[in-house]
């Protein structure tokens, strides 16, 4: 999930050199935003993922994966940050990217990014067993009769 949201940000479309200044606000309001702390809760889960995918590896070897997928997952997530911030400096003025991080170092903010996490995950929670991409299938089968898959 987070080579996904990676990807995404990867994609930022080419613009203007922005500022020495706007590229560190940008980078602020990226490490302020909802990806930077969705990103962590997904690569702890990665992690995790991948460290139950090894069970043959013993726990010394185990531990070792996780202190490199630790480290390679924070060098990722810092090149995120840089691309998301990147793309902020390209889209808004320094004043507006300005006015925006004093808004995200202030309380109203503090407290959406100290929910986010319990939203994320109560979310992803009512979400559990939704596949839209069965549902756009099943619908177009219902209506085409074809692409049907057999039960």
């Amino acid at each position: 999930m987070f080579a996904v949201l990676a990807a995404l940000a990867l994609q930022a479309a080419p613009a203007a050199v922005p500022s020495a200044r706007a590229e560190e606000l940008g980078r602020q309001l990226a490490a302020s935003g909802t990806l930077a702390q969705l990103a962590p809760i997904l690569l702890a889960r990665d992690i995790e993922d991948l460290l139950a995918e090894h069970a043959e590896l013993s726990e010394a070897d185990l531990a070792t994966l996780r202190a490199t997928s630790e480290r390679v997952g924070r060098a990722a997530f810092e090149r995120m940050l840089a691309v998301e911030g990147h793309a902020y400096a390209q889209a808004l003025s320094e004043d507006d990217l300005a006015l925006l991080v004093f808004f995200e170092a202030g309380d109203v903010a503090r407290r959406r990014r100290a929910a986010l996490p319990s939203v994320i995950a109560g979310t992803m929670q009512a979400l559990t067993g939704v596949d839209v991409k069965a549902d756009m299938i099943a619908a177009f089968c219902a209506e085409t009769g074809k692409a049907c898959t057999q039960p």
